[in-house]
């Protein structure tokens, strides 16, 4: 192709969505009333560069992930979404691959909650979104690249999170992870990236690999619904974690809440104040200052 109509398509689309539809300030210094490129890239997972060279046509072979993390940022119609796929000269993911798409009635629930610290993962427990009291909770995930954005990843092999277990409860966990992960790769066989995060899995974790060989049946005990987790900037908070799966999706949905009038609902609503506001002064700091988001241009 002459011209590349897939970067043309995520350029024009782009425009269109407001910040705050996406959970992003508004910032006072903003020139146009859709995304920056770089927060779309870090909506989506990747790069600023990388995008950049997708818009001019400098890069044209996006994968499937990565058409599936752009069209989901732009929160493109079922109809858009097909046509991304197939400018990209690919086809849409099909049932014998694990689901990346966040649905709009699932992201009708989210924008009904955006108030409360929410993450929804794929069937993998790969994050496929979180909206911004969770990042002001646990940490911020737009910068989470590749098997940084898997949970078992996080708790196998990476840096784990901000919640705090004990040695009983992380057992429990990590038992329940693989126990599921074993019913997706079941799901799904055919599914070549999910082959690959046990592949990565089994090489960098002797733990998970003992777990994973042993084929052990469900966790005798349910882990618990009850979470401290540890703020740097407000101390423990102690919350109720509870996880919706949408079956017709393949996803799930980790909603972090505390009983109302409680301390730890004071602390927990501190929590998102300040990292909100961290998140606003670094997206919007003054004409000299870098953005939030431009760090990610020079990955």
């Amino acid at each position: 192709m002459e011209s590349w109509e897939f970067g043309r398509a995520v350029r024009r689309w782009r425009d269109r969505v407001a910040p705050g539809a996406v959970g992003l300030p508004p910032g006072s210094r903003r020139r146009a009333t859709g995304l920056r490129r770089e927060e779309l890239a870090a909506l989506a997972g990747i790069s600023a560069d990388y995008l950049t060279r997708l818009e001019q046509g400098r890069a044209t072979s996006p994968s499937s992930q990565v058409v599936e993390a752009l069209a989901r940022a732009l929160r493109v119609s079922d109809s858009e979404r097909e046509l991304l796929f197939e400018l990209a000269g690919l086809s849409a993911p099909g049932p014998d691959v694990v689901p990346s798409r966040i649905s709009a009635s699932v992201q009708r629930l989210l924008d009904r909650i955006a108030d409360t610290p929410v993450a929804v993962y794929d069937a993998t427990w790969t994050l496929l979104d979180a909206n911004t009291p969770y990042d002001a909770l646990m940490g911020e995930t737009t910068t989470w690249r590749g098997l940084e954005r898997n949970a078992l990843w996080r708790n196998f092999v990476g840096p784990g999170t901000r919640v705090v277990h004990s040695p009983e409860e992380k057992a429990e966990l990590l038992a329940g992870q693989v126990a599921d992960l074993r019913r997706t790769a079941a799901r799904y066989p055919a599914d070549r990236q999910l082959r690959t995060l046990i592949r990565e899995l089994t090489a960098h974790s002797p733990h998970f690999a003992d777990l994973w060989a042993h084929d052990d049946p469900e966790p005798r005990t349910e882990p618990s619904k009850r979470k401290v987790v540890d703020h740097p900037a407000v101390g423990p908070i102690r919350l109720d974690c509870d996880v919706l799966f949408v079956a017709t999706d393949d996803v799930r949905l980790m909603i972090y809440t505390a009983e109302p009038g409680s301390e730890d609902a004071e602390r927990l609503a501190l929590a998102v104040v300040l990292g909100t506001q961290q998140l606003v002064d670094r997206a919007d700091p003054g004409p000299a200052g870098p953005t939030k988001t431009g760090r990610l241009s020079d990955r």
